[in-house]
């Protein structure tokens, strides 16, 4: 069960994606909620206030995901990287308006708030590649030292760029699957590509 005030965030997510903040009203988020509008004032303040929950809320998912990663000790440097590539390959599958929203806030926001949580989210996650690129390194599971930001821009630029392509590489395939079937196999397929791609710029060998 999820609470009013998510109820809420997950309405005016899904507006936000499709017609953008300023073209969203409170009236057209709290019909989509099926909440009286006085319920957005109360819980948020304002549409800004809400619009900054909604990242807040989204990204301290990702944070809270950095941090566990990074304590584990079952599992070795290259298998991090692993989960990582899965969590994240999820994340833009299952909250497709959410990254919507924030690919387009890195290009157009205004919002010193919305510009500090991105900041803060992408130095998160360079922290933790660096971290255990350091710790792989010195285990002699990786042979490279790639640059950080580039690794990071990698990862996120592939998964951002296929997830926003996948209705044209359908239609390319001439796929008649549906489309729950066909997406299935598509990131399965992505997170493969990207992994392949990570272990040659780390220099991992998986059976050495």
């Amino acid at each position: 069960m999820i609470s009013k005030e998510e109820n809420i965030l997950f309405a005016a997510e899904k507006l936000f994606a499709e017609n953008g903040f300023q073209g969203t009203s409170t009236r057209e988020i709290s019909k989509a909620a099926n909440v009286n509008i006085s319920m957005i004032s109360y819980y948020f303040g304002s549409k800004e206030k809400l619009y900054e929950k909604l990242v807040e809320y989204r990204m301290s998912e990702g944070q809270f995901f950095s941090k566990d990663i990074l304590e584990r000790t079952d599992i070795n440097e290259w298998e991090k990287i692993e989960r990582i590539v899965d969590q994240f390959a999820g994340r833009v599958r299952h909250h497709k308006c959410f990254y919507r929203i924030m690919q387009r806030e890195q290009l157009h926001t205004e919002n010193p708030q919305i510009v500090e949580f991105l900041k803060e989210t992408k130095m998160s996650f360079i922290s933790m590649y660096s971290k255990i690129l350091e710790s792989g390194i010195q285990k002699g599971i990786f042979t490279k030292n790639p640059p950080i930001y580039l690794l990071h821009s990698t990862v996120s630029g592939t998964l951002f760029y296929a997830s926003n392509a996948k209705g044209m590489y359908k239609e390319f395939l001439n796929n008649t699957e549906d489309e729950e079937a066909f997406e299935e196999k598509y990131y399965s397929e992505l997170k493969e590509h990207i992994k392949y791609i990570l272990k040659d710029l780390l220099g991992y060998e998986e059976n050495k």
